[in-house]
């Protein structure tokens, strides 16, 4: 059958999941139709095999639960593709990351420059091939980064970073003001490029799950469950459904610290001080009863092949009495006028925005968006009463109502979790290693964790492919500052709070 017949079966049939093997020429017009048939383009990946180096691109739609993958196959030697970066902006930046740590030269590219490797490494070595050798030494005397001037009467810059004054990870961003209106701001990340991927090929799954908690550390358990649907779906293992309740309880206790964080640390950069320290408060409390309910403040060893294992579940008491307190810090913020003032109108992203950069999460849906893979790629069976949070506004007052919103979906998601009878340690059958792949897919506080798993012969892991949501959202901190100002910039950062470490791999 030939490629556009499978491809038009494909999109007729829908099935649950579906390969498709792609030559070079047919790539461009299998992803522009799925793209018009509504499929997200979640994951670009490379993996190098000996001669040949092979592409994943994962495409995603739901509810119900689809995912489509299209692989080519390229000649290690000179590997060349289509680029499709006309087609789809994310796949503009997976395709430059796939050249610095692949070699893979996408044809057509619009502006095939560095993205992951900075300046300062040596040319046309490219570390994610098994062929590359030891590293070279870098490159002392390399030329700056190539910003892009903006000129004009009274237009000054002002360089941040990327060292901070706080724990944070290093980031740059360079601003172009005139007065105090930011006229041009531009991120600069991976300075920190720890080649965590490059960490898992060969390791055994105790070490991998390990490193898969501590990809982000505030996301240990987006990241571990996703890394752990991935493996499972490649070597065939069975998930009851009492395992998957607890894997959802986990993740909406994650979503919960995270998110009253935030609420209080937005108001703090305000200067609203008291409602953070409410927030920070209240923060105290959940990691405390994270660390009850797993043994670790940020949730790790709750997650495991197969299964999940809980010491204890919040009472329907303990999360009402967190419900008031909430609220209470909520209403607090929103009574002081400075607070909702700065909030409102800052820091806009349109909805054409956000569709166009293919931003997810909270930023995704105070847009307008609606995409939550808790509906698109379900896991476990959700209450009639959950439903997605959204506003249409897109500026920080925006991202504030849904993490607001969404913490009280959270909470009414867990009252119903913890309602269900069911032991609280729940263990898979043994692991049978063998050679697959698979996908897993995990809606994170900060949006859907995505991770692609392949076991080569021998069921050796040989390679792992992360997309954290920061990675599809950092474009889109630019666009939401143009004709701010300056004193707006850490406002609206902060509304963001997008990941250096799952961004930075």
């Amino acid at each position: 059958m030939s490629h556009e017949l499978n491809m038009t079966r494909l999109l007729s049939e829908r099935p649950r999941r579906a390969v498709l093997e792609c030559g070079s020429d047919e790539l461009i017009e299998s992803v522009a139709r799925l793209l018009e048939a509504g499929f997200r383009l979640a994951l670009v990946g490379a993996r190098h095999d000996e001669a040949v180096i092979e592409i994943v691109y994962l495409f995603v739609d739901g509810p119900p639960d689809q995912r489509i993958e299209l692989r080519v196959l390229l000649d290690a030697r000179q590997p060349r593709i289509p680029s499709i970066a006309h087609l789809n902006y994310s796949a503009s930046r997976f395709e430059r990351e796939m050249y610095d740590l692949f070699g893979v030269q996408p044809i057509g590219h619009p502006q095939l420059r560095r993205l992951v490797l900075h300046q300062h490494w040596p040319r046309g070595w490219h570390p994610m091939r098994h062929d590359a050798g030891p590293q070279p030494s870098m490159n002392a005397d390399a030329d700056a980064f190539p910003f892009a001037p903006v000129e004009g009467p009274g237009i000054y810059e002002i360089p941040v970073g990327p060292v901070h004054a706080g724990v944070i990870e290093p980031g740059h961003f360079r601003f172009w003001v005139l007065g105090e209106t930011i006229v041009r701001m531009k991120a600069r990340l991976w300075f920190v490029h720890k080649g965590i991927e490059r960490l898992f090929e060969g390791r055994d799954l105790d070490f991998a799950l390990n490193l898969a908690e501590k990809i982000s550390g505030d996301s240990a358990v987006s990241h571990s469950l996703a890394f752990v649907q991935a493996v499972e779906e490649a070597l065939g293992i069975d998930v009851g459904p009492r395992a998957n309740e607890l894997r959802a309880a986990l993740l909406e206790l994650e979503r919960l610290y995270n998110h009253v964080a935030d609420v209080g640390a937005l108001c703090n950069d305000v200067g609203f001080g008291l409602a953070n320290a409410r927030a920070l408060t209240l923060r105290e409390r959940l990691l405390t009863l994270n660390d009850s309910v797993t043994g670790h403040r940020l949730l790790r060893g709750g997650v495991h092949y197969g299964g999940a294992t809980l010491r204890t579940l919040p009472t329907r008491e303990e999360l009402e009495d967190i419900a008031t307190q909430f609220h209470e810090l909520v209403a607090l913020a929103r009574s002081n006028s400075i607070v909702m003032d700065r909030f409102t109108g800052t820091g806009v992203l349109t909805i054409d925005q956000a569709r166009d950069l293919g931003v997810l999460g909270v930023v995704a849906r105070a847009s307008g968006l609606h995409d939550d893979a808790r509906v698109s790629q379900p896991f476990v069976e959700l209450p009639a009463s959950f439903h997605r949070v959204t506003r249409d506004v897109g500026d920080v007052l925006s991202r504030f109502e849904v993490r607001c919103d969404e913490v009280d979906v959270s909470l009414r998601l867990l009252a119903d979790l913890v309602s269900r009878e069911g032991p609280l340690d729940v263990r898979g059958d043994e692991v049978e290693i063998r050679e697959g792949h698979g996908t897993g897919i995990a809606e994170g506080w900060r949006g859907a964790v995505v991770h692609r798993v392949h076991f080569g012969p021998g069921g050796i892991l040989s390679r792992v492919k992360i997309v954290d949501p920061s990675f599809f959202a950092w474009p889109a901190l630019p666009l939401a500052l143009s004709d701010t100002i300056v004193p707006d910039f850490p406002l609206v950062n902060k509304s963001f709070n997008l990941s250096y470490a799952g961004n930075d791999l």
